[in-house]
């Protein structure tokens, strides 16, 4: 299981630059609208100094590090929804991706195209935002006319109208979905089947000068007030500086940033924010054939955390044997784990936990 997360945004905001730089995929950047038709899909591994402590450990010929999918999605633009630009296209690769890292300009340059003459956050957020409400509205629109049909046979179905006809006043208000109150699990599920795209979790992302990327400016503070309303993250970064950075070799990357400011660079911090806003954890395998990396939905299971890895390993779930990272890498051997009583036994319902080394036995 992967992260997949849909970089969307204005024409002209950075996307793709952005893009080529955290996963030298090669998506055309340049200066002018909708020079991204197809997304573009690049496959990163995510950063975790464990993995490099446990491939210290056992030296295993195989290292596989979790990894997140960057999808580079055109640029929206006011109007998408009825098929302006390219926006349909552009609205149905949106409905494909787990969450979305919305790029917002917040920065000038009279050398870049702005599509609306100016830059304003607030307004190409509310552009984007717009677009992908009315998007919704059209599939609950239908949703209605489905759910009134079937409820004159199942008295269900009817409850389900009239929630579908409550979200739709809700998008109406200039509301996103995933903002709809709920009252009961049917509802969550009937929004969850809809697959909205204002339902999905959103990270704004700043694309700033390198002069302001170790701080703030006035466009940026414009994003920080309207994430703080709505409860959602921002990260600042400037994806000029990852392309920079992307240029280097790996043990020159540190130094740079270190001399900007920084102690990550840009990447990093959208897959850390990335992961909380899906709420995933990573656990491990290793031994001295392989060390790997997992990642699961927080709250997830043994069995469903052994189904990452294997379907049958879910199937025929016996038990895990579970040692926590830290401790294993404190002792460094798992027979000094078992003198100490650490490696701890767990069936089915046990929860599985960020940086938990896990050996699942299972029988098919």
């Amino acid at each position: 299981m992967g992260f997949n997360c849909g970089i969307v945004g204005l024409p002209n905001v950075g996307k793709s630059t952005l893009f080529n730089a955290i996963t030298a995929a090669g998506a055309e950047a340049a200066n002018y609208p909708f020079c991204t038709i197809e997304p573009n899909v690049g496959i990163v591994p995510i950063p975790d100094k464990r993995i490099d402590d446990l491939v210290a450990l056992y030296t295993p010929p195989k290292i596989v590090p979790s990894v997140i999918e960057f999808v580079d999605i055109a640029g929206l633009v006011k109007g998408a929804s009825k098929g302006e630009g390219l926006g349909n296209q552009f609205l149905s690769h949106i409905r494909d991706v787990d969450a979305i890292a919305h790029v917002v300009r917040c920065f000038d340059d009279p050398n870049v195209i702005h599509v609306d003459g100016s830059v304003n956050p607030k307004r190409d957020i509310e552009v984007i935002e717009t677009e992908l409400i009315l998007k919704d509205l059209d599939t609950v629109h239908k949703k209605i006319s489905d759910a009134e049909r079937r409820a004159k046979s199942d008295k269900k179905c009817r409850a389900e109208a009239d929630f579908c006809i409550a979200l739709k006043a809700h998008l109406g208000s200039g509301r996103l979905a995933r903002y709809m109150p709920i009252g009961h699990d049917d509802e969550k599920v009937w929004l969850r089947d809809m697959h909205l795209l204002s339902n999905k979790p959103v990270m704004y992302v700043c694309n700033v000068h390198e002069q302001d990327v170790a701080g703030t400016n006035p466009y940026v503070d414009q994003v920080r007030e309207i994430a703080a309303k709505e409860h959602m993250k921002t990260v600042v970064i400037s994806a000029a500086v990852e392309a920079e950075v992307a240029e280097l070799p790996a043990d020159e990357r540190s130094e740079f940033l270190l001399g900007l400011g920084l102690s990550e660079s840009g990447l990093q911090q959208v897959i850390r924010e990335g992961m909380d806003l899906l709420q995933l954890i990573t656990f491990f395998t290793a031994g001295p054939k392989e060390v790997h990396a997992w990642t699961v939905r927080r709250g997830a299971t043994a069995p469903e955390a052994a189904g990452v890895i294997h379907t049958d390993f879910e199937k025929g779930f016996i038990r895990a044997e579970i040692i926590k990272c830290a401790d294993l890498l404190r002792l460094r051997t798992e027979a000094a784990i078992k003198d100490a009583g650490l490696l701890h036994v767990q069936g089915r319902d046990y929860i599985v936990e960020d940086g938990d080394v896990v050996h699942f036995r299972f029988n098919v």
